[in-house]
């Protein structure tokens, strides 16, 4: 069983990728098939991590929604056609910075 920091780690090197990949703003990423799919690849990825990530850590970071999180990935891998390229937008500028700063002081807790 790999340990919680492993998929910590990981969830913070998808959240560097997608930032590398949106770095040109909304309208490249609308634009670009390729930016949309290496993002929402580590979308899905990074959700799965958290997925993994023991219930007891999880319930000492309430700020960060783990359900929510899961419900995306659920909707990225089976309703597929139906992914809203709006709302994966606004879960790159609203939420993911968030995830992102969670993620980083559950690392600083860790040692």
């Amino acid at each position: 069983m790999k340990d919680d920091r492993l998929y910590l780690i990981h969830i913070s090197e998808c959240i560097m990728r997608i930032e590398k990949y949106t770095r040109a703003g909304r309208d490249e990423f609308l634009k670009s098939d390729l930016i949309q799919d290496a993002v929402i690849r580590n979308l899905q990825t990074l959700a799965e991590s958290t997925q993994r990530i023991s219930t007891s850590r999880q319930n000492d970071h309430p700020e960060i929604e783990w359900f929510k999180i899961a419900g995306f990935r659920n909707v990225l891998v089976h309703d597929y056609l139906g992914v809203d390229l709006d709302k994966v937008w606004n879960i790159i500028v609203i939420d993911l910075p968030g995830l992102k700063s969670g993620v980083a002081a559950m690392l600083d807790e860790m040692g």
